[in-house]
C-alpha cells in the first residue's frame, strides 16, 4: 500500500477521499485554485499544493500541474474522485507512466468507455442490449436529422463524450431538431473540448437504474447492486436511492450480471457504474459506463456496508477485492438527496453567495449512520461561478423505503442555509409527494408533478410572523416574557431589567414585515405583565422564550405561544431579512424600509431581461432595430458549463443589446432593451 495519496479534486468528493485515506493512516495532500486558497478540502489534507486559477481549466484540469505536485510531494497514487479529469485516459496514462498508481481503471477502458458511441458498439459485441439510436462517426447535421427521423420523435441528442446532464438534449419534432443539436454541440464542445453526439430513441416513462460494480488486478469482478436515480432535473440527479423499489432478484441479477459483462468487455479495474435505462415493462437498456466513483456511491455504502474508497485504494494498491459476490448482502433502504445552492423556481438556475449560515442534523460524516452528511463547504465560504454549487449531500438509512423517506423528512427540516438560495423546500416537497411516496417513479416525475413540487409561494401565517418578531426583539436584548419557563428571576435592580417595562405600563414595537412583496403589519404590546401580539386580527396573548443556536449571534432557536398555541423554529436575521425555519419548511421575510422600498420602481430593465447569474455571453440572435415577439430567443448564456436562454418576455422592439459575444457578465446585469 502507498503511504502518500495525491486527490486530485476539490469540494465535498476531495474530503470524502481524505476521510477514508485518514482512517486508512495515510498521508494525504490537496490541490487548490485560487478562489479555494482556504476551501474545506484543503484543511482536510496534510499538505496542499496551489495549482493555478479559479476557472477549471487553469487548475483542477491541468494535468501537467497536478502530476508535478505528486512527483513533489512523493504521492504513491492519485484519486481523481468525480468530474474535471477522473475520466480523462490520457491523465490515467500520464501517472502510470510517471510510476503514480491511479486510483481508477486502466486509460485503455477510459477510452473505450469515454465515447458513448464508441461503448455502444462495444456492448453490443458484449451481448448487452442498446437502445435503438445512431451512434456512428457521421455527423453532419442533415445526416444526423436523418437518422432522427428514421428513428421516430422523440428522439434524445447526447453528447458523445458527455455526462453530468451536460450536452443532452430532447428533441420533439424534425423542424426542431437542427437548432437543438446545434445547442448540444455548443454546451458539449465547452464542457468537453468534443462536440460529437449520438442520437437514440426517447423512451416513454423510463426510469434510469445503474449498478455499482468493482473489479480489480486479480480477474475478480462483483456487482454491489443497484441504485435508482429516475428523480432528475435536466437530466442532472436530484435524488438517489438503494435498492431500486420494485427491484425483483431476476431482475436485479440480471442487470448485475449485464454490467459486469460490460466491465469484463473492457478489461476494466476498479469502481465504475454501469447505467441502464429500464421501461414500465421490465425491458433494459445500457446506457454508459462511468469509469469512475460516482457522486451518489453513499447509498451503496449505507446498503451494503462497505467502504468503496476503501476498496478502491486497496484495488489501486494491488490487492483482490474485499468480498466475494456470495459475501455481498442489502440491508435495509437508503436515500441520498442533492444539497444544492440553486433556485428551483427559476428553472434551478445556480445560486452564487456567501453561506452566511449553515444548520444541520445531527449526523455523521463521510461514515455511514442513520442520517449522513458528506459536504464540502462550510459556514461562511461561499458559492462560486466556477464549480458546481452542490453544499452536501444528505443521505440516510431506514429499514425499508417509508422509513428511510420519513427520516429524509426529518433530516431536511433541520437543514438550514442562509445567504444563498437552495432547493431545500423543493426537496421536502418532493418527499411527500404522492407519486414518489407510492414509488412511482420515472425520469418525467418533476415536470409532470410541477404543480405541487413548485406550487405558488404561500403567505406567512401568524406563527412565522410571531417568530420573527421575537427574534428582534430577542436581538435587541429585549428579555423573556416573565412566566416562560426559561425567564429567570431577571436582575436584581429593576433599572437593568430590559423587558419592556414603562413607566406609564404600556410598550409597544410596530414592526412591518414585507412577505412576498405584501406588507404585513406586527404589533408586539406589553400591559402591564401580560404581552400580546397582533397580525391585524386583534390583539392575542403572545409568550416566547429562546434557547442556544448553532450561531447565537445571528440565529436565534425559539419557542413561541400565541393565543395558547405553541410553535418552534429557528430564525437567522441576515440584514433586514429573516429566516424562519419550522418543521414543515422555511419562510423568508423583509423588514420594511421606506427609503429602501421608495426605490422598488425604480431600475426597471426592459421586462427584466437581466442576467439570471453571472456567466458568459455565447450567442447573440437579435440587434437594435429587430421586431421580436414574446418567448422569441434573444442571446444564449453560459454559466457553470450549462447554457441558459434569455427569452423576449412581451412583444417590442430591440432598442439595444448591452454586450457582445464572449463577455462576461454579472448577476442582474441589462443584457437587452426593448420598447
Amino acid at each position: 500500500m502507498f503511504d502518500t495519496l495525491l486527490i486530485a479534486n476539490r469540494g465535498e468528493i476531495a474530503c470524502r477521499v481524505a476521510a477514508t485515506a485518514r482512517r486508512m493512516g495515510l498521508r494525504t495532500v490537496a490541490v487548490y485554485s485560487d478562489a479555494d486558497a482556504n476551501a474545506r478540502h484543503v484543511a482536510a489534507c496534510d499538505q496542499a499544493v496551489y495549482i493555478g486559477g479559479s476557472e477549471p481549466r487553469a487548475s483542477y484540469l491541468r494535468a501537467d500541474a497536478i502530476l508535478q505536485a505528486a512527483r513533489d510531494t512523493g504521492a504513491g497514487a492519485i484519486h481523481p474522485g468525480y468530474g474535471f479529469l477522473s475520466e480523462n485516459e490520457a491523465f490515467a496514462q500520464a501517472a502510470q507512466d510517471a510510476g503514480i498508481a491511479f486510483v481508477g481503471p486502466p486509460a485503455s477502458a477510459i477510452a473505450a468507455m469515454g465515447s458513448k458511441s464508441a461503448a455502444k458498439t462495444l456492448m453490443e459485441k458484449a451481448g448487452v442490449p442498446l437502445v435503438p439510436g445512431y451512434h456512428g462517426d457521421n455527423q453532419d447535421p442533415q445526416f444526423l436529422k436523418s437518422q432522427a427521423d428514421a428513428i421516430g420523435y422523440p428522439v434524445l441528442i447526447k453528447a458523445s463524450a458527455g455526462g453530468g446532464g451536460k450536452g443532452m438534449r430532447i428533441v420533439e419534432s424534425t423542424g426542431a431538431f437542427l437548432d437543438a443539436l446545434a445547442s448540444c454541440q455548443r454546451e458539449a464542445a465547452s464542457s468537453f473540448g468534443d462536440d460529437r453526439v449520438l442520437i437514440e430513441r426517447y423512451l416513454q416513462k423510463p426510469r434510469h437504474i445503474e449498478i455499482q460494480v468493482f473489479a480489480d488486478t486479480h480477474g475478480n469482478c462483483v456487482y454491489l447492486f443497484e441504485r435508482d436515480c429516475s428523480v432528475q432535473r435536466r437530466h442532472q440527479k436530484v435524488i438517489e436511492e438503494a435498492p431500486a423499489p420494485g427491484m425483483t432478484e431476476e431482475r436485479r441479477r440480471a442487470m448485475g450480471e449485464a454490467a459486469v459483462a460490460a466491465a469484463r468487455a473492457v478489461g476494466y479495474v476498479g469502481a465504475g457504474t454501469v447505467e441502464f435505462i429500464a421501461e414500465p415493462d421490465g425491458r433494459f437498456y445500457f446506457m454508459e459506463m462511468n469509469t469512475r466513483l460516482q457522486v451518489e456511491h453513499p447509498v451503496t455504502e449505507m446498503i451494503t456496508g462497505h467502504d468503496l474508497v476503501e476498496w478502491q485504494l486497496r484495488v489501486a494498491a494491488g490487492q483482490p477485492l474485499p468480498a466475494r459476490q456470495e459475501d455481498l448482502r442489502i440491508n435495509g433502504h437508503a436515500i441520498e438527496a442533492r444539497i444544492y445552492a440553486e433556485n428551483p423556481e427559476k428553472g434551478f438556475l445556480p445560486s452564487i453567495g456567501t453561506l452566511a449560515y449553515l444548520g444541520l442534523p445531527p449526523h455523521t460524516a463521510f461514515t455511514n449512520g442513520d442520517i449522513r452528511v458528506d459536504g464540502g463547504v462550510r459556514m461562511g465560504d461561499t458559492i462560486t461561478p466556477f464549480y458546481d454549487p452542490m453544499i452536501a449531500k444528505l443521505i440516510v438509512h431506514g429499514a425499508d423505503r417509508d422509513q428511510a423517506r420519513a427520516r429524509m423528512l426529518q433530516a431536511l427540516a433541520q437543514t438550514q442555509a442562509v445567504g444563498v438560495q437552495t432547493n431545500v423546500a423543493f426537496l421536502s416537497r418532493l418527499m411527500k409527494d404522492s407519486a414518489f411516496a407510492a414509488a412511482d417513479l420515472d425520469t418525467g416525475l418533476l415536470e409532470r408533478q410541477r404543480a405541487t413540487l413548485l406550487p405558488e409561494p404561500a403567505a406567512a401565517d401568524g406563527a412565522v410572523l410571531a417568530l420573527a418578531s421575537a427574534a428582534v426583539l430577542v436581538r435587541q436584548g429585549l428579555a423573556q416574557p416573565a412566566g416562560t419557563p426559561s425567564a429567570g428571576k431577571g436582575p436584581a435592580d429593576p433599572w437593568d431589567a430590559r423587558d419592556g417595562w414603562r413607566l406609564g405600563g404600556q410598550y409597544q414595537r410596530h414592526l412591518q414585515w414585507v412577505d412576498n412583496g405584501e406588507t404585513r403589519r406586527v404589533t408586539v404590546a406589553r400591559q402591564g405583565g401580560a404581552w400580546t401580539l397582533d397580525t391585524g386580527d386583534g390583539p392575542r396573548p403572545f409568550l416566547w422564550r429562546s434557547h442556544a443556536s448553532a450561531n447565537p449571534n445571528l440565529a436565534y432557536g425559539l419557542r413561541i405561544t400565541l393565543e395558547g398555541h405553541e410553535s418552534a423554529g429557528t430564525v437567522v436575521l441576515h440584514g433586514d431579512r429573516a429566516y424562519v425555519f419550522r418543521e414543515d419548511g422555511a419562510h423568508v421575510l423583509d423588514l420594511y424600509d421606506a427609503l429602501t422600498h421608495s426605490q422598488d420602481t425604480q431600475g426597471d430593465h426592459g421586462a427584466g431581461l437581466a442576467a439570471p447569474m453571472p456567466g458568459k455571453i455565447i450567442s447573440i440572435s437579435v440587434k437594435a432595430g429587430d421586431t421580436v415577439e414574446k418567448g422569441q430567443p434573444l442571446l444564449v448564456m453560459e454559466a457553470m458549463k450549462m447554457e441558459h436562454t434569455i427569452s423576449a418576455t412581451a412583444d417590442g422592439t430591440v432598442a439595444e443589446v448591452f454586450y457582445a459575444v464572449g463577455d462576461q457578465v454579472t448577476e442582474g446585469a441589462e443584457l437587452v432593451s426593448i420598447e
